[in-house]
């Protein structure tokens, strides 16, 4: 039955407002279906919220928990794709009686681990959100000049049309060079395929607005304030 909505677009925004984002899997059920599979996916720019939590794992041994874990681990590195490997709490995550208490001592620390980190999330999240204005500030300085780099590539008369379909045919390369002209780094920049789709809804790309740059000067002015207010959050705690 399919869905009347955009659900990777759900997840998305779920997944820029939530403090935290618990992926959970059960001890005898590893496999990562093709819908699980998107969603970490769509979770990949948020990898510091998500935690993964192996439910149920008193209902194996300590041997096959190892496998489990190690299986577990394998199937996530296919999908994360990153190079730090994520946390994983193991753990029985409900309020019955341990069926195998074999690994009582290291659920339980499993437990406190996954407890304190839970207990950190306001401060943070006060960290995250300043480090998210940071961030959305960059990009948004970045937006603005790709926008002036590209206004500034169009002739002012006649082949308009003609360079701004050159201009959007070779983005990759015309990201590389704005990149290297204004001294942004190319982490900052849009999605490609997204940019270019955006771009193609627009008639005439040197109809653009001039770069305002004591704008751009009021948004360089965000780091080192979010660097103080993080100094201020440090000492209050």
């Amino acid at each position: 039955m399919g869905r009347d909505y955009d659900f990777k677009k759900v997840i998305q925004w779920f997944a820029e407002r939530a403090d935290c984002i618990i992926v959970l899997f059960d001890a005898h059920k590893l496999d990562i279906s093709d819908e699980l599979r998107n969603v970490l996916n769509t979770l990949r720019p948020h990898q510091d919220k998500v935690k993964v939590l192996l439910n149920k794992a008193d209902q194996v041994n300590s041997q096959q928990l190892m496998r489990v874990y190690g299986a577990l681990m394998w199937q996530l590195g296919k999908v994360l794709n990153t190079p730090e490997v994520c946390r994983v709490y193991v753990g029985s995550f409900w309020d019955q009686p341990l069926v195998n208490t074999e690994n009582a001592a290291l659920l339980a620390r499993e437990k406190e681990d996954l407890m304190n980190e839970l207990s950190d999330l306001p401060r943070n999240a006060a960290l995250r959100r300043i480090n998210e204005l940071v961030k959305r500030t960059r990009s948004v300085k970045v937006h603005a000049y790709i926008i002036h780099y590209l206004r500034k590539q169009m002739p002012y008369t006649f082949g308009k049309k003609e360079k701004q379909q050159r201009l959007i045919g070779r983005l990759e390369n015309e990201f590389v060079q704005c990149a290297r002209r204004y001294n942004l780094p190319l982490g900052d920049f849009p999605n490609l395929d997204e940019f270019r789709t955006n771009l193609l809804q627009i008639k005439d790309i040197s109809k653009f607005q001039k770069l305002d740059k004591s704008l751009v000067k009021e948004m360089d002015r965000v780091r080192p304030l979010s660097s103080s207010a993080e100094r201020r959050l440090a000492r209050s705690i």
